[in-house]
């Protein structure tokens, strides 16, 4: 035990430590407390490991030097009030007799505010019930989150660690740094770095879970037998699962050890099943018990376990050496029907068990795969370090290559995936040409889709997946109505509820979706999402989760339940985070950008949008980045701001090298013509709507037809237009979805005023703002509401124009752009009118309203917070706000 005394003087360069904001302030709270000659006590408690001693260490440097004192009494030294200024550190106090700590509690008492004395101590954690140190300030450190626990492995490697190393050794610590200090102290620099393949289990810290005995030892034979037998039966079954007291029983443990472990706080009894409270408890059981008796307890519950996998993960914890046939048992008893988890942890102790290096390598590869697909890409990564340099197996790259898909650059998860193609067997090959496909689609690459679909054997037990693979390959050499015919033949599992004949296979019912969407069957989309939501959801794989969640999310945006699709899309972006996938992340976030920008949130939509391009370009998934642009593009069209709109958008619908995703640019089309025809680039805008008429002839996707209508009464002479904006309207009354029907009731309003046909035009207009509030397209709807007062109509609910009552509609919504900021002629543009008539119509705004510059207009109108209709539109990174945009 130690007492130290320090006079608090100016504060030295204290230890670093990572995650411990808020201790680190009340400590440094504490010494601030008593250089101002008043008193406290804080105590630290926590489990071993946490960092307790270096908390203590900051608060003597932050004092600076101290003398250190060994008292003979663990109590407070009398006289320390006239000294001065002093902070005592006393530090594991629960190692003190209980006589010492009680003296100690009632000496604590004593020291007030008024005292110049602050006292920190620290302890292990406390127990349930106890309070001998609970009046004081009491912090309970918890363990590092990942973030913390990344920082302080960079700094004890200076950065070299390997990242599937860094990661596994990161798992394995807990969030305990005294830990992870000690896992990376035990391991050479190769193996720290990824040239050497890690040891299984992983040593150090053999201290530190000594720590966690000291409870453990204190307690009778029987319950010290029983957590044994616990801790043993836990490796068999998932984490945090805990053991089955029936088969501890029967093992041998006596039930009368369970109530001691129990009220020492060491384990847990629930439902039949008993949890250690902490993982390290279960660790430092295992470790610390001689092998003999870690041996005899696993075969005792390998002859009590009644299922033959867990009596064979038993009997491999036992096993001392190599033993293929026990190795080719547990392989054999792994099948496919088992959890995806246990599955890989029974692979993996085949591997231990496997002398032959090809075998063994084949065995992690398999549990690798197995931990991907329970949604555990960390554990597969591990598991694949295990297999050393291993550059001819087909089956340590397809994992690899399906973890990069997921979770890395696109194009490497292609190569990886070919590879794996080239050395595998045919039958195994598929799934790597399928995962080399989807890289390509992620890239925007349509010549290697084609390429990897073109090598993907014929499937002929499967009919399903042969009418995909041919169908895609023919839609991308251009031959759509032969491809289309085939992929149709994907749907016919899918539409209606009974009698179907297709698949009920996850992954199947993806890819059926993806057909129809390729195809334009959008609602068919939507049905193959949710039920492969479902099949996920009962049974498995973890992994297609989040992907389901985007699919699905996809199909309903294009089908216009914009609502549906956030809600879907906030699930999956968890779902995505959860697992490790921040390729499917990326989707996800442009995905919500697409639908804040129908709900004309453009501060959400902008917050997406960065987050989608700030993955996309390091890992060149393209098609996210087209949605964000398409999506950004889409809030500056609501916030009035074409200019804006057509300059992003540009690049992403015209042929040549820069262009968008070859499967969703035609989709931005109809935003770019919008933009393009009211800021006078209507060549362009023809050239857009020509290969959009193309597209839009291939596609089942009825919408297309009318946005293609509306694309064309933007391009029509005045004569025709008004004819065009009634076909197009036509189209959308055959239609569901009310937010693009509510755009092109918008535009054929505003044609109309601009006209000078006021009168005819409010009908329009007055569908538009009930379509955009149906569907809760809030800035659309604005735009609507001030279309209308500008068409003479007031609009009920409305607030009045305050400073501005006096103006006319027209002369309010200059006012308001000018007082954002807007120019005359970014003005004339958003409202379609002249320059010169912006300039007259502002001349009489300040005349009317007494003000002689746009900075007093501004201050006039501060109060109102902006012109509805006309929200500002944040700049996104990565995504740029006007020029050359380039996503490929």
């Amino acid at each position: 035990m130690t007492l130290t005394t320090s006079s608090v003087s100016s504060a030295l360069g204290p230890p670093e430590l990572y995650g411990r904001r808020e201790e680190i302030a009340a400590v440094e709270a504490l010494v601030g407390r008593v250089r101002e000659g008043r008193g406290g006590v804080v105590v630290l408690t926590a489990p071993p490991g946490l960092g307790r001693t270096a908390l203590v260490e900051h608060a003597r440097a932050v004092c600076g030097p101290a003398p250190s004192v060994q008292p003979t009494a663990p109590t407070l030294p009398t006289g320390l009030a006239h000294e001065g200024p002093q902070l005592v550190c006393l530090d594991d106090v629960h190692r003190w007799d209980p006589a010492s700590r009680a003296a100690l509690s009632a000496d604590l008492r004593h020291v007030t505010a008024a005292t110049p004395v602050a006292v920190l101590l620290t302890l292990a954690e406390l127990r349930t019930g106890e309070a001998e140190f609970t009046g004081p300030t009491v912090l309970r450190l918890g363990p590092l989150d990942d973030s913390a626990a990344a920082a302080l492995l960079d700094r004890l490697t200076e950065g070299a660690v390997d990242p599937v190393v860094g990661a596994w050794l990161t798992r394995e610590a807990v969030g305990n740094p005294r830990l992870l200090t000690a896992l990376v102290a035990a391991l050479t620099h190769g193996q720290l770095t990824g040239r050497t393949p890690l040891p299984d289990p992983l040593p150090g810290g053999e201290d530190l879970l000594g720590d966690y005995a000291l409870r453990i030892d204190e307690l009778p034979f029987a319950a010290r037998a029983l957590l044994l037998l616990a801790a043993a039966a836990g490796e068999h079954e998932p984490d945090g699962a805990g053991a089955d007291l029936a088969l501890v029983l029967r093992a041998g443990g006596d039930p009368a050890g369970l109530a001691p472990a129990e009220a020492a706080g060491i384990v847990v009894n629930a439902g039949g099943r008993v949890h250690f409270t902490h993982t390290l408890l279960r660790r430092a059981v295992l470790r610390r018990a001689p092998l003999l008796h870690r041996r005899a307890a696993h075969l005792r519950l390998a002859r009590a376990c009644r299922e033959r996998l867990p009596h064979l993960i038993q009997r491999a914890c036992a096993a001392d050496d190599h033993d293929a046939r026990l190795a080719g048992s547990l392989t054999a008893a792994a099948t496919a029907h088992q959890p995806h988890a246990e599955r890989s942890a029974a692979l993996a102790r085949a591997a231990a068990l496997t002398a032959d290096a090809e075998s063994r390598t084949d065995r992690l590869a398999e549990a690798a795969e197995a931990a991907r697909l329970a949604g555990d890409p960390v554990r597969a990564r591990a598991l694949l370090a295990r297999t050393g340099a291993v550059p001819a197996h087909g089956g340590v790259h397809r994992v690899r290559g399906l973890l990069a898909l997921a979770d890395g650059p696109a194009d490497d998860a292609r190569e990886s995936l070919l590879t794996a193609a080239a050395l595998l067997p045919p039958a195994r090959a598929r799934r790597a040409l399928i995962g080399a496909a989807e890289a390509a689609w992620a890239m925007g690459d349509a010549a290697a889709y084609r390429e990897a679909m073109t090598r993907l054997p014929a499937c002929d037990d499967d009919p399903m997946l042969e009418a995909y693979r041919a169908g895609m390959c023919a839609v991308l050499a251009g031959r759509s109505a032969e491809g289309h015919a085939l992929l149709r033949r994907c749907l016919d599992g899918v539409a209606g509820s009974g009698g179907m004949s297709g698949t009920s296979e996850p992954a199947g019912l993806l890819r059926a979706g993806a057909a129809a969407l390729v195809v334009g069957e959008v609602e068919t989309a939507c049905e193959a999402g949710a039920r492969a939501l479902a099949a996920v959801r009962t049974y498995g794989p973890e992994v297609l989760l989040p992907r389901a969640l985007e699919h699905l999310a996809y199909g309903e945006l294009r089908a216009g339940r914009h609502t549906g699709a956030r809600a879907h899309a906030l699930e999956g972006l968890r779902a995505a985070h959860r697992i490790g996938q921040p390729n499917v992340a990326v989707s996800l976030h442009a995905v919500l950008a697409l639908a804040a920008s129908v709900e004309g949130d453009a501060e959400s939509c902008a917050s997406h949008a960065a987050a989608a391009a700030a993955g996309a370009g390091p890992h060149g998934l393209t098609q996210a980045a087209t949605l964000a642009v398409w999506a950004v593009a889409r809030t500056e069209l609501a916030a009035g701001r074409p200019a804006d709109a057509a300059a992003r958008l540009a690049p992403l619908v015209a042929p040549g090298p820069r262009r968008g995703h070859f499967a969703v640019r035609m989709l931005a089309v109809p935003c770019f013509v919008e933009a393009a025809v009211q800021v006078g680039r209507s060549a362009e805008a023809r050239h857009a709507t020509k290969e959009f008429t193309r597209w839009t002839g291939a596609t089942a996707d009825l919408l297309a037809s009318a946005q293609l209508a509306r694309c064309r009464a933007l391009l029509s002479p005045p004569q025709q237009a008004a004819a065009a904006y009634e076909s197009a309207l036509a189209h959308h009354d055959r239609l569901p979805g009310e937010f693009e029907r509510g755009r092109t009731q918008l535009l054929y309003g505003q044609w109309l005023r601009r006209r000078r046909r006021t009168r005819e035009a409010r009908g329009p207009l007055r569908d538009a703002l009930v379509s955009f509030e149906r569907c809760g397209a809030r800035a659309w709807a604005d735009r609507s509401r001030a279309e209308l007062r500008a068409a003479g109509e007031a609009v009920a609910g409305e607030p009045g124009p305050g400073p501005l009552a006096t103006l006319t509609p027209q002369q309010q919504r200059i006012a308001r752009h000018v007082a954002e900021g807007a120019t005359n002629r970014e003005v004339a543009t958003r409202l379609s009118v002249s320059h010169r008539t912006v300039d007259h119509h502002l001349r009489n705004v300040f005349a009317a309203l007494g003000v002689r510059s746009r900075v007093e207009l501004s201050r006039l109108l501060a109060g109102e917070g902006g012109a509805p209709g006309v929200p500002e539109v944040p700049r996104v990174p990565g995504v740029p706000g006007g020029g050359v945009v380039s996503v490929g």
